[in-house]
Parts: C-alpha cells; structure tokens; sequence
C-alpha cells in the first residue's frame, strides 16, 4: 500500500494547504524544534560482514542546555540505541503462528559495553528567548533518530552497498 500527499506552506503568510485542505498554520518566532546529526566511523570485516563502529560524534542545537553533563549523559545513551537499531535489534516472528520468537531479553540482542565505541558529543549554542523564557528546548528522543542513518551511511561508505533495511547483518554485506 503506497500513501502520496502533497503539502505546501508559506512561512509569511501562515497560508498552508495538505491533501486539497487549505489551513492557517500560525508564524512563530523560530523553530521550537531541536536538531543535529550524528556522524559514524565503522569497519567491516571484508571476510565476514561484521560491522564495528569505531567512533560517533554528534553536534546539537537543543536551545539553552542547563546541565551539559546529564544532557551529554543521556546523548550518549540515546546514540547507544541506534547502534543497537542499526546493527543488533530486531523482533523475530514465526511466519506460520505470527507469534514473537524472541519475546524476552534473553533472546533479544541488545548493545554490550564492547559494541559501544568512544561518542563525541557537541552542543552548539543556541539561545533563543522566543521559545520560552529560559530559552531551552527539549532533547528526548533526538540522540536515537539519527545514529542508525549515520551508520549505514558509512557502511555504505566503506562497502559501497547501500542497506536500506535495519538491522544491518552480515548477510546483507556478503
């Protein structure tokens, strides 16, 4: 099943349009929006397909940070998940019975302290009184979304194959 739809919106005027709906979307002052990217160093062993990230860095604009240290803390745990998304973790289901072959975690391949490699973690400064009072916006799930991209990028990069499926198994690179 395939779902195609068309917007368009103009920042002046607020004048918006999506799926022949016309809407008035309020201008603000500035994105509200966190952002930044991760970049990844990887090896792949030419005879097996095992992918090992050497390295992660990732720069931020998250608004004002209040405590860089906990703020870094929870980048680097946000970044250790999307090496688990990009290389380890998937559900295995029984085509047959549809039911979860690996419900527990016992069965379930998460990142261990020796898939994780050295992760540099940048915040760009960033203060914006026109978001709220502090200036300071939120990081929640922003470290994740872009490590598993950036790590098959760089397999990419290294292989010349592009894998467009998660998680990235040696299979896939031989």
């Amino acid at each position: 099943m395939t779902l195609e739809v068309m917007g368009d919106w103009d920042p002046a005027s607020g004048a918006a349009a999506a799926a022949g709906v016309a809407r008035r979307v309020a201008v603000g002052q500035g994105s509200s929006f966190s952002h930044g990217a991760w970049f990844a160093i990887v090896g792949v062993h030419p005879d097996f397909g095992l992918v090992r990230v050497r390295r992660l860095a990732g720069a931020f604009a998250a608004g004002r940070i209040l405590n860089e240290k906990t703020a870094a803390s929870q980048m680097r745990g946000g970044a250790i998940m999307g090496i688990g998304q990009a290389l380890l973790e998937a559900t295995a289901t029984d085509r047959g019975t549809a039911r979860i072959l690996n419900p527990g975690l016992n069965e379930y391949l998460l990142p261990a302290h020796a898939d994780v490699a050295p992760i540099d973690v940048t915040f760009v400064e960033e203060h914006d009184k026109h978001i709220n009072v502090l200036g300071v916006k939120g990081i929640g799930e922003l470290p994740v979304s872009g490590v598993a991209p950036a790590i098959a990028n760089a397999v990419h990069h290294a292989t010349g194959r592009r894998i467009r499926d998660l998680p990235i198994r040696p299979e896939m690179l031989l």
